[in-house]
């Protein structure tokens, strides 16, 4: 039996099934990391997107019951060159291949893979679509169906993957700080990292108020990562303004820290085909040194390089910058507590280089407590 994958370009690529059968839409992207599949399937920033994997082996550790970012696999489709045969690892409870199907993610496996990634890499991130089983029809006709999918540009697709419902999740020994943490498409690991470092965190809906926020009287406010267009999530920046003129600190990841952008009044665009792996190089602009980070992003704030700038919040500042291509990878107020960077420093499945930022977000509440007390 064979499987498709067709791209909106006319390009097609045959494969054979891999998980369900059927048929899926959504943007192909590629991820060049080695490991983290598990993590990569369940994070809910992937909503509404088949990910190709650039790693030859997927599957090799199967799936197991500790490392999902969430409740469900969120990718739309999925590609890999060659699954495991024989999942082997101590922890796992089933195989990849049963855990897409269980989930009724479509799926493709293919010799094409880097292929594929080089045709993106030239000709930009686009819609796709995977064909298996009974969803066979002639190829003119799958490939108009894909061109009639959504796109990601204009997306609105945050308030789809929070929770409905707010929710807490413990520090870890003594509490010192009270964090609200506003769920944009959050990963499981960030509460965590957060409460590692004695936070209570409280998770909020996408459309929490600041007044929803503020009433929690939080030490901190954390926005997260989450998947769609930026320009879209205007409730969001409505709330985070509130956040700003507040006075209270503030911390933000990938779309968070687009939501920030936004919320200094800057504006945000789409990448050709985006970052998406666990091994892009970004600098640190205060101290010049280089983290290798985890990615998962389409789209980019547009700021200026060159020195600081002014916004509605006083002076801010590029904090970050991606060594690859030069984009903003971070943001600092320098007149408020507030700070944010594009990468995922709670890094499941690594690296851990940027774990440091939890601490400066840490730290930074603790100032802003003792000024208040003072």
């Amino acid at each position: 039996m064979t499987a498709l994958l067709v791209l909106e370009d006319g390009r097609v690529f045959e494969g054979t099934p891999y998980g369900a059968e059927g048929e899926t839409f959504g943007e192909m992207v590629f991820n060049t990391g080695m490991t983290g599949y598990q993590e990569t399937l369940t994070d809910p920033s992937y909503h509404r997107q088949i990910v190709a994997m650039t790693a030859p082996h997927i599957g090799n550790t199967g799936v197991n019951e500790e490392d999902p970012e969430s409740g469900r696999v969120w990718v739309s489709g999925y590609v890999v060159r060659e699954p495991s045969r024989i999942p082997s690892n101590w922890r796992s409870t089933k195989t990849l291949d049963d855990y897409l199907r269980d989930q009724g993610v479509v799926g493709i496996a293919m010799r094409g893979t880097r292929a594929l990634t080089r045709h993106l890499r030239e000709r930009g991130a686009m819609r796709a679509g995977i064909f298996s089983g009974a969803a066979q029809a002639p190829l003119e006709e799958l490939i108009e169906r894909v061109r009639r999918s959504p796109g990601m540009e204009g997306a609105d697709l945050a308030k789809e993957v929070s929770t409905a419902e707010p929710y807490v999740v413990a520090a870890r020994g003594t509490k010192r700080f009270t964090v609200a943490a506003v769920d944009l498409g959050i990963k499981a690991m960030t509460p965590q990292r957060l409460a590692e470092r004695g936070c209570e965190v409280h998770v909020l809906p996408a459309s929490a108020t600041a007044d929803d926020v503020l009433a929690l009287r939080p030490d901190g406010v954390f926005f997260s990562n989450g998947p769609g267009d930026p320009a879209t999530a205007d409730y969001a920046v409505a709330a985070l303004r509130g956040v700003l003129d507040s006075g209270t600190p503030f911390f933000g990841i990938c779309f968070g820290n687009q939501i920030l952008g936004r919320a200094l009044g800057l504006g945000t665009y789409k990448l050709r085909y985006g970052h998406r792996g666990v091994n892009q190089p970004v600098q640190d602009r205060r101290t010049g040194k280089v983290e290798i980070s985890a990615h998962n992003h389409g789209f980019a704030v547009q700021a200026p390089l060159d020195g600081p700038f002014e916004t509605p919040y006083g002076r801010a500042e590029v904090s970050h910058v991606n060594l690859n291509d030069g984009c903003v990878e971070g943001l600092r107020l320098l007149d408020r507590p507030a700070f944010s960077v594009q990468y995922h420093p709670e890094a499941a499945a690594g690296p851990h280089d940027a774990a440091y930022l939890f601490d400066e977000f840490c730290e930074l509440m603790d100032r802003t407590k003792g000024e208040k007390g003072a």
